[in-house]
């Protein structure tokens, strides 16, 4: 009688070399974990930068008063270009790199464009929150905006990138790139 392991075997393979749902879940990690690494860190470069360029506008001046303290929504509009500048180089030559390169044409209008769905997404949080829910504290704003919405656009973004921007088949990396935890045994 032919045991579970068995069952998930193709023909000609034992059990072990099959790789059940642990093995392929490990696997998925070991690739997916690293670039959700540099993903993060250049996500939290690019919210670092958005911050400073905003507030260097808006207030660093004589007397606490920047070049645009009278146009923030400029000043925020400015401060996300030049995130969205970083975090498209950031992904392109860091996080995606193991990829090969599309056309630059082709992928930061596709970028540019999935970011604004991403930030669509956490102000919907936000709207959805505040005005249908009423939950108006500052806490709820914030934990709606800043941490729901945050979140699910940059699970979208993540997602959304690899399917849609930085498409290029995976090169072999470097094996001394990978993580030791994810080498393989010999």
């Amino acid at each position: 009688m032919p045991t579970p392991a068995d069952r998930s075997t193709q023909p000609g393979q034992t059990g072990s070399e099959s790789g059940g749902i642990l093995s392929r879940l490990w696997d998925m990690v070991c690739h997916l974990g690293p670039e959700a690494i540099r993903f993060g860190i250049v996500g939290l470069t690019g919210v670092a930068l958005q911050f400073v360029v905003f507030n260097v506008l808006r207030y660093a001046g004589p007397g606490g008063a920047g070049v645009l303290v009278d146009k923030p929504i400029t000043a925020q509009l400015i401060a996300i270009c030049s995130a969205a500048v970083i975090t498209y180089l950031g992904n392109r030559h860091w996080t995606y790199r193991h990829r090969e390169r599309g056309n630059p044409w082709r992928e930061l209008p596709v970028f540019l464009l999935l970011n604004a769905i991403a930030i669509g997404i956490g102000v919907m949080c936000l709207a959805i929150s505040h005005y249908v829910l009423d939950l108006t504290s500052p806490l709820a704003d914030n934990v709606s905006g800043n941490v729901i919405g945050l979140g699910l656009g940059t699970l979208f973004r993540f997602w959304s990138y690899r399917k849609f921007v930085f498409t290029g088949n995976p090169q072999a990396v470097v094996r001394a790139e990978d993580p030791a935890i994810c080498a393989p045994e010999d």
